[in-house]
């Protein structure tokens, strides 16, 4: 489900969960493990200086698994979890981090994008964007201002409040990606970017994206939402699960 290969100081975390690497709990936390091991070789050795997230041509993420969200109140509290954790640990993360959206980025996968420092995506007919709300999804205050910091409170806002999904070119023209490239060319770009934050000078770059990602951080130390309420009120509904049984019965048509 996830592949990894090193370039030299930078280390590519590949998802690979056909048909649509859909975050399942599986995948979700085995990402979480992969980025905590970089890191801790990281603080060992120094041997990995950044990362890069990459998927399939055609597909980063589809987002969540449905089938797991619609499943029982079980699974999907615990991918729900799963995933918080992740967001947590990519916003928190220690070493520079390169998102490489190979195709189709919506919902879960837009959030990872998101938490990025930076975003390569492919040129094509692709769609990126926080769609929750169109498949009966809450996506929560936390979310929201991640979305803000990055495309700016009007624009998020209108976005996020209609499940607006966009296509690279605009993605590039409002910021939400940046920069937006051949298919068959957006690892190599992506691992070139990653190779630039490798070769900074350890540990001024290392402070000086601290500062800079200090107001990530501080979204994810103090949530305006409890993830308990998040799951009552805005996953495990009925609407929520009547919603997203219809958006998967539609995929298989």
């Amino acid at each position: 489900m996830l592949e990894t290969q090193d370039h030299g100081a930078v280390r590519e975390l590949r998802l690979a969960r056909p048909p649509v690497n859909a975050f399942g709990c599986a995948l979700v936390t085995g990402l979480s493990q992969a980025i905590e091991v970089a890191e801790q070789q990281a603080a060992a050795d120094g041997s990995i200086r950044a990362l890069v997230l990459s998927g399939a041509p055609g597909i980063f993420s589809a987002g969540l698994d449905v089938r797991e969200v619609t499943g029982s109140t079980e699974t999907a509290l615990a991918l729900v979890q799963a995933f918080s954790t992740l967001q947590q640990r990519l916003a928190r993360c220690s070493l520079p981090l390169v998102a490489a959206l190979t195709g189709h980025c919506p919902a879960g996968g837009t959030v990872v994008a998101l938490l990025c420092d930076q975003r390569v995506m492919a040129a094509g007919e692709f769609q990126i964007g926080l769609n929750e709300v169109q498949v009966g999804l809450y996506p929560g205050e936390t979310i929201f201002r991640v979305y803000e910091r990055v495309l700016g409170p009007a624009r998020a806002a209108e976005m996020l409040g209609r499940g607006a999904m966009v296509n690279p070119a605009k993605a590039l023209s409002i910021g939400l990606v940046d920069e937006v490239v051949d298919v068959n060319a957006v690892r190599d770009v992506a691992l070139a970017k990653a190779q630039e934050y490798a070769r900074l000078p350890p540990q001024t770059a290392a402070r000086t994206r601290a500062m800079v990602r200090a107001d990530l951080v501080r979204i994810y130390d103090a949530p305006r939402e409890s993830l308990d309420s998040l799951l009552a009120d805005g996953w495990v509904t009925a609407e929520t699960r009547a919603a997203m049984l219809a958006a998967l019965s539609g995929s298989r048509r």
